[in-house]
């Protein structure tokens, strides 16, 4: 068997990652409370406002491609 151990994302425990079967994480315990964090949208994606501007440019974009696909 392979050996590779690395942190646990969660708990940053070290462990042989191939002999986990909740890899990444190193315990059904880490992977419950990862799974949790997601669930409860802990987690997030940091994200820019669009100005006026962008918006209207990607709504004329986006009525272009709906146009082109319903000529086609």
């Amino acid at each position: 068997m392979k050996l590779l151990e690395v942190a646990c994302p969660q708990c940053k425990k070290k462990f042989n990652y191939y002999s986990s079967e909740f890899r990444p994480f190193c315990s059904e315990r880490c992977r419950l409370i990862d799974l949790g964090q997601w669930l409860t949208e802990s987690y997030t994606v940091p994200v820019e406002k669009l100005t006026e501007e962008e918006s209207q440019t990607l709504e004329q974009l986006i009525d272009e491609k709906i146009k082109n696909q319903e000529d086609s």
